[in-house]
C-alpha cells in the first residue's frame, strides 16, 4: 500500500515583463529566493506556457499577416479576423470542426484544441497574440537541466495552457510539455482495493498536477509558476505526446 502524503501548491509571484530572449529558469530561481522559498527533491515546477512563449519569440504582430483567400471565407461564416484565421491555420496539422465563431484544430504537436491553442490574453500589445512553444517538452527539459546545474536539486518541469474540453462547460490546466515525470500513471496490472485486476486504467496525472497548479495561478495574480510539492511521481524523461490520442483511436473523428 502507498503511504499517503499531504500535497503543497506554492504561488511564485513573477512580476518581469517577458520579453524574447529572457532566461526563463534564472527568472523562476529569482523568484523562488524572493518569495523566501528553496527547491526540494522531486518538487514539480508548472509553468504557464505563455512566459515561454514570450521568451522564446512565439508573440506575432497580426498587422503583419496577410490573409489567404480561405482565411478570409472561413472569416465570413465565423466573424473570426482573418489574419487570425491564417495564423491558427499555419500552426495546425488539420481543421478537425468549424462552429458558430469557434474554430478547433490539430496542433502541429498533435493537441485538439480551440484555435490552435493562440492567446489573445495577457499578451501586453496591441494586435499581438501569443502561439504555443514550437517543442514544448524541449523548453521544459531545458528549463529543468539549468535549475538542476544551478541548484543541485532534481525537479521535474510541467508546461501548461488552458484548453476547454468537449463534453463539460468551463476549462482547465493540462499538461503541454513535460521534462523529468512521466505524464501517465499506469495502474494496469495493479488489483483494485477488492482483489480485481486493473487492466485499462491509466491517470493522466501531469494534467492533474497542471490542473492542481492553476487554483492559486488565476488570470491576473502574476503567478505564471507554481511548484507543487509532495506528490511521489515517477521521474521519468517520456515526451507529452504519451497522453496525445491517436487518430485512428479517436472515437470522435
Amino acid at each position: 500500500m502507498h503511504e499517503l502524503s499531504n500535497v503543497e501548491i506554492i504561488p511564485i509571484l513573477i512580476n518581469d515583463d517577458i520579453r524574447e530572449g529572457g532566461d526563463i529558469g534564472n527568472l523562476i530561481l529569482k523568484s523562488i529566493k524572493e518569495k523566501q522559498e528553496s527547491l526540494k527533491e522531486n518538487d514539480v515546477i508548472v509553468i504557464t506556457h505563455k512566459i515561454i512563449s514570450k521568451s522564446e519569440g512565439r508573440t506575432i504582430d497580426l498587422t503583419k499577416i496577410i490573409p489567404s483567400e480561405e482565411s478570409k471565407k472561413i472569416s465570413s461564416r465565423t466573424g473570426k479576423d482573418p489574419k487570425l484565421i491564417e495564423l491558427i491555420i499555419s500552426q495546425s496539422n488539420e481543421i478537425i470542426k468549424i462552429q458558430r465563431e469557434i474554430i478547433i484544430t490539430e496542433t502541429k504537436h498533435g493537441f485538439v484544441c480551440a484555435n490552435s491553442g493562440i492567446d489573445t490574453s495577457n499578451v501586453g500589445k496591441s494586435n499581438h497574440v501569443v502561439l504555443l512553444p514550437v517543442d514544448p517538452d524541449k523548453s521544459a527539459r531545458e528549463i529543468r537541466n539549468y535549475i538542476k546545474s544551478r541548484t543541485k536539486t532534481n525537479v521535474a518541469v510541467i508546461i501548461s495552457d488552458t484548453f476547454g474540453r468537449p463534453f463539460r462547460k468551463g476549462q482547465v490546466n493540462v499538461a503541454i510539455g513535460v521534462a523529468g515525470i512521466d505524464p501517465i500513471k499506469s495502474y494496469i496490472g495493479e488489483s483494485d482495493m477488492y482483489g480485481n485486476i486493473l487492466r485499462v486504467t491509466e491517470i493522466a496525472i501531469a494534467d492533474e498536477i497542471a490542473s492542481a497548479a492553476e487554483l492559486v495561478m488565476g488570470k491576473s495574480l502574476r503567478v505564471p509558476v507554481t511548484i507543487v510539492r509532495g506528490y511521489d511521481f515517477s521521474s521519468y524523461d517520456a515526451s507529452i505526446s504519451k497522453v496525445t490520442r491517436a487518430k485512428k483511436d479517436d472515437l470522435f473523428r
